[in-house]
């Protein structure tokens, strides 16, 4: 099942999205309720065309991982290993923005704004202490990522949360996929087009599993939370009037332009 919010105009809304791009086009349906708990679908298929999506969830905290893969430490003049335990940092709600949104570029404050194409979690319940064996009873489904970073800000200053956590830095969507397998999926990022990341989920040092329950060892998650699962190789910059493209197999894809911030 693909979970969408979106909007009219009046209002935001949850719905199911149904069909294939391919053939015919995709339509959406409203949902009685939120996805957190049981709901129905109600009133008659929209073409997804005739709507705005908005990011998938407002979730109270993006928790994010570091250097989950080995090449993009390599890259980074870093090295990653499962003796050391991940790299957990925090990205505000302030920073989501939803597929077909601006990422707002900083102007006068970083010089250096990277993409970082991401597999994301996104939590069903609040929870804390969630065993390994249990973190499926606790997730929604999984979304695409754009973990937005002011590399040289990360690079000067000695914590990452203002490099990692201006205002559209963290564009989330195109919808929450539910029935989905995070084992082994491809991750790719485009700019304007070209392929710039090229990943499998396989590669993670740590799996959606280990993640779920270390992060929860520290923090209560709350219904609608994310968790990115780390980037793999390929990270480089962005500059105003770029177009970046996140695709994640069986989620889909995540556009969004790149401008001045006002």
């Amino acid at each position: 099942m693909r979970i969408a919010r979106f909007t009219t105009g009046e209002g935001a809304s949850f719905g199911v999205v149904d069909g294939d791009a391919e053939q015919g086009g995709l339509t959406i349906r409203p949902i009685d309720g939120h996805p957190f708990a049981p709901f129905q679908v109600v009133g008659e298929p929209v073409p997804l065309s005739q709507v705005r999506l908005l990011s998938p969830v407002l979730p109270s905290k993006v928790v994010a991982i570091g250097r989950n893969y080995a090449e993009h430490a390599q890259e980074m003049g870093q090295e990653a290993s499962l003796d050391e335990p991940p790299i957990v940092f925090l990205k505000p709600s302030t920073s989501v923005i939803g597929p077909g949104d601006r990422v707002q570029y900083p102007v006068g404050v970083s010089a250096d704004v990277h993409y970082e194409g991401e597999l994301a979690v996104v939590i069903a319940r609040l929870c804390r202490e969630v065993p390994r064996e249990r973190v499926s009873d606790v997730v929604l489904g999984f979304t695409c990522a754009n973990d937005v970073t002011a590399r040289d800000l990360q690079q000067t200053e000695k914590q990452w949360g203002r490099a990692k956590g201006f205002d559209t830095f963290c564009p989330l969507g195109p919808w929450v996929t539910t029935d989905l397998d995070p084992a082994d999926l491809a991750v790719t990022t485009t700019v304007n087009g070209e392929l710039r990341q090229a990943g499998r989920t396989s590669q993670m040092l740590r799996g959606v599993d280990e993640l779920v329950a270390h992060v929860s060892q520290a923090m209560t998650l709350l219904p609608g939370d994310v968790i990115l699962t780390g980037t793999p190789a390929g990270v480089g910059p962005l500059v105003v009037g770029d177009e970046v493209s996140v695709a994640i197999e069986g989620i889909g894809t995540l556009t969004n332009t790149v401008v001045a911030r006002g």
